[in-house]
């Protein structure tokens, strides 16, 4: 073997090396997946006799509604999905129309599943939460559903119980709502859509009448797409650095074949 041979393997050796660092590094900068949002608690422990300190972060309960066909919709219904939920009621004189006009025109745009035919994103599920439940029932919900042309495959209007509404809206979304115990004036609740990954952890409030605030809501929708899920491991997972040590001893042992080579030249 010469040594244009040994200098091209490496080359070869090296090249993908480096190819890798480089591009993690700059993926790492670039990239910025949306935040967690509301910790629950903070955790220390010891790890290698260092003190690592975790966040666990808020996850939203399970709950258990009625959509507008009459079928109960729980977490086990949206196993996997990316979820952005909002809040509305059909008899609303104000912003709810406007949302949910938002919330539909967001619901089309979504159509990753387009180069095969598919225009549908099987990978997020929509969410409108009625907090005026004792008027809002699956019939209500129904004729809204009608209204908006909302596609039943891909965004639900749900509806339950008074405590079990009070609870996802305050204990589990966190944000504030005044009932209006049946006068639509005095109904007081959020713009907000909530961004909730598929292991149910919140990643964004974003206003639902601001157009900024949508844009980068679809932005995050796409980030989360791709981010990879924390408990499934992939067949590299935790193999990378070792990978690179192998990487490193072959190109050593290249050098040293080089360089025993060229000696006894």
């Amino acid at each position: 073997m010469n040594t244009k041979a040994l200098y091209a393997i490496l080359l070869a050796l090296l090249l993908p090396l480096v190819a890798y660092f480089v591009v993690k590094s700059e993926s790492d900068k670039a990239v910025q997946m949306p935040p967690h949002y509301l910790p629950d608690s903070v955790v220390t422990r010891t790890v290698n006799g260092k003190k690592v300190t975790d966040t666990v972060w808020h996850k939203v309960a399970d709950f258990s509604f009625k959509n507008q066909e009459g079928k109960i919709i729980n977490w086990d219904s949206l196993h996997g999905k990316i979820v952005i939920a909002d809040f509305f009621f059909t008899h609303c004189p104000t912003i709810c129309p406007p949302l949910t006009k938002n919330m539909k025109r967001l619901e089309e745009s979504i159509n990753n599943g387009e180069r095969v035919g598919d225009r549908t994103n099987q990978q997020v599920h929509f969410l409108s939460i009625s907090i005026d439940p004792v008027r809002d029932t699956v019939e209500r919900l129904k004729y809204w559903a009608d209204r908006f042309q909302i596609n039943p495959e891909k965004w639900w209007l749900l509806t339950g119980s008074t405590e079990s509404v009070n609870k996802m809206v305050t204990d589990e979304m966190r944000i504030p709502y005044i009932d209006g115990k049946g006068d639509d004036t005095a109904f007081v609740h959020t713009d907000h859509f909530i961004l909730i990954d598929s292991n149910h952890y919140i990643r964004g409030y974003y206003h639902g009448l601001d157009s900024a605030s949508l844009s980068l809501l679809s932005k995050d929708i796409v980030l989360l797409t791709l981010e990879k899920d924390p408990h499934e491991k992939s067949f590299l997972s935790g193999k990378l650095q070792l990978i690179a040590v192998v990487f490193l001893v072959a190109i050593l042992a290249v050098g040293l074949l080089l360089f025993f080579i060229r000696k006894k030249n």
